[in-house]
């Protein structure tokens, strides 16, 4: 299957069978997905937490909003999460990478607000997010991904000190009776036109 037919075949899922389980094998090659994501200057100012336990999943699913059965039906939940802790950021990428990238790290991003440099690390977050959801459309594995959930909640439930919550991605296997089946529900996306230039 090409990508491009995968990326027609995927949606997002709303009812899972929470019978059928992704095997470990492919629970692994996504975290070595994960692992491989890019980031800007090689930052990865990240924690993806995949959580299968179901009395966790139950906790997360009381403070998930309309998210609830995705994430008690789903195999797995994993949270994407920003290192909040900016002192150890910068640590970390002193010990890790080359002088270049922690020179353009001080000259760019350093001199900049907490709040902007948070910023910085979420759009790094949300690369990774992007390259999950089409490994999980390539491996035939269905995807949720879900900001409608209590960050600050989560991280109580995760014991996440150093790290923030941004969303969550439920993972596994739709329902048969899925009504955002594209079958269903087709996909609706813009006039490529509208939304690709050529210049």
């Amino acid at each position: 299957m090409s990508f491009l037919k995968s990326m027609k075949n995927r949606y997002t899922t709303k009812k899972y069978d929470k019978t059928n389980k992704i095997e470990n094998g492919i629970i692994q090659e996504l975290k070595e997905i994960l692992q491989l994501s890019p980031s800007s200057i090689n930052s990865q100012p990240w924690k993806f937490t995949f959580v299968s336990d179901n009395d966790t999943k139950q906790r997360l699913s009381k403070v998930s909003w309309l998210n609830t059965n995705k994430v008690l039906d789903s195999d797995t939940v994993v949270v994407f999460s920003r290192i909040d802790n900016i002192e150890l950021f910068e640590k970390q990428i002193e010990t890790e990478l080359p002088e270049g990238a922690v020179n353009y790290y001080k000259e760019f991003i350093k001199p900049q607000t907490d709040e902007q440099i948070k910023s910085w690390f979420d759009r790094q977050v949300y690369l990774a997010l992007g390259v999950f959801l089409s490994a999980c459309a390539e491996m035939g594995i269905d995807a949720t991904p879900m900001e409608g959930i209590e960050p600050k909640n989560y991280d109580k439930i995760l014991n996440q000190t150093d790290y923030s919550t941004l969303m969550a991605v439920a993972i596994g296997y739709r329902d048969l009776e899925d009504f955002n089946h594209p079958s269903k529900k087709p996909k609706s996306r813009r006039d490529i036109n509208k939304v690709i230039e050529k210049i």
